[in-house]
């Protein structure tokens, strides 16, 4: 990791930067590649992709009820029992969210309101491999049904045999997903935005991915699906003071560090003790963590800095618009009413990252990669769209048609001033 102690702001701009995945063109060129080919040849190439990249044949794509139902037989009671709890915080929180509707009288005889609308289908990408993110199921599928989403499909990889892994089924299934398709990677999110014979086409497309699902995701747009989010690599800021437990900091590090090699992790902290002692409480935790190698290169991208008061440590987080923000201080909660850029927030030494990661309640898909200026993580809203309407009685357009006529004859729009002068005496 590196360590810097009071960097001047002239190396801010550098010291905010993430790791950029190598060789973008290629993957741009490859996944191009894969959208044309499932857009042209369906389920044909879904299927032909699938054994080539992980090995499985699948006889359908489709996950049929059996399976699912099977699924919570060939998982711990445990484990079952974490998932619908969590699914109850998540949902709890995301049904405090929902927005209301607005209808307000703007001049007399003209009402104007605003409906929210569900998103009619959408399409939800979960990970699997080594980390099965039956999380981000829940993260997603339980407030698109809150929202009132009527159809919700997921696609996710199949293990070699064909099989899902059963923490995602039972997980789909707690959170009221309608169809679950065992296909991954960039085809997958090509079907969802094409269609295919076995995989609707949806309207928006949520979840995380590699660098090739990312870039799946962002040619999706192009091709009139709409996504959730751009997003790169996770990433956490941790603001402490000299009253932050090191070996809280360190695990929070670690938790970072465990979402893959290109993952960030940066402190800020007014404490040269912390900045001293820190990479030796990592280094033996590490050791004792299955994922050393990757973790190792994670962190090897990673800053230590040694900043002079609160306020600087408060405006270098704001530059860097960090995904998680860490506040291990003991003024937190006065340090939360600077906070103007970041996509989630926990406060305080009692609040690691990965309870949010799982089940406070709060959402997990959040802005990555400085995104989060200016993009929200996933919420209610995002499965809904919000239409507005208007209504105007005779008297209504009458009060307000001078003004239409005035800016419309002014932006040289005539016919605009006609439709308002036509319904009024002054046609």
């Amino acid at each position: 990791m590196d360590i810097l102690r009071y960097p001047a702001r002239g190396v801010w701009s550098t010291l905010i930067s993430r790791a950029l995945a190598s060789q973008a063109s290629q993957v741009t060129d490859v996944v191009s590649a894969i959208m044309d080919d499932v857009a042209l040849r369906g389920d044909t190439a879904l299927r032909e992709y699938e054994e080539r990249f992980t090995g499985a044949h699948a006889e359908s794509l489709a996950v049929g009820k059996d399976e699912i139902e099977r699924a919570a037989s060939l998982i711990s009671v445990e484990l079952r029992d974490a998932i619908e709890s969590a699914a109850r915080n998540i949902a709890a929180f995301h049904s405090a969210e929902m927005p209301l509707p607005v209808e307000v009288e703007t001049a007399p005889g003209v009402v104007c309101m605003q409906r929210p609308v569900a998103i009619e289908r959408v399409g939800l990408y979960i990970p699997g491999g080594n980390s099965p993110l039956f999380s981000t199921v829940l993260m997603l599928a339980v407030p698109a049904k809150i929202a009132g989403c009527p159809d919700i499909e997921l696609c996710t990889p199949a293990d070699a045999d064909g099989s899902i892994h059963p923490a995602i089924l039972y997980a789909a299934k707690v959170a009221g997903v309608d169809r679950i398709f065992r296909t991954g990677g960039a085809q997958a999110i090509a079907a969802m935005t094409f269609g295919t014979a076995t995989v609707p086409r949806v309207d928006k497309i949520f979840g995380p991915g590699n660098r090739y699902v990312m870039e799946a995701k962002q040619q999706a747009a192009l091709h009139g699906c709409a996504i959730d989010m751009p997003a790169g690599p996770s990433e956490v800021l941790v603001v402490a003071d000299d009253s932050a437990d090191p070996v809280f900091v360190a695990s929070d590090f670690l938790s970072q560090a465990e979402h893959g090699p290109d993952s960030q992790s940066i402190l800020l902290t007014t404490s040269p003790r912390l900045i001293d002692c820190l990479p030796a409480i990592i280094d033996e935790m590490l050791s004792r963590l299955p994922r050393r190698d990757m973790m190792m290169k994670s962190l090897g991208h990673s800053r230590l800095i040694l900043m002079h008061d609160d306020a600087e440590m408060m405006e270098f987080s704001n530059l860097y618009a960090p995904e998680h923000l860490i506040l291990n201080h003991r003024d937190a909660d006065r340090l939360c009413t600077m906070v103007r850029n970041a996509g989630s927030v926990f406060v305080g030494p009692w609040s690691p990252e990965s309870a949010g990661d799982y089940a406070s309640g709060t959402n997990h898909t959040l802005p990555t990669s400085g995104y989060a200026r200016a993009y929200s993580g996933v919420n209610i809203d995002s499965f809904m769209r919000k239409i507005t309407f208007q209504k105007l009685t005779r008297e209504g357009i009458a009060g307000i048609a001078p003004v239409v006529i005035a800016m419309a004859e002014a932006e040289s729009l005539d016919a605009h001033a006609l439709a308002a002068k036509v319904r009024t005496t002054t046609y």
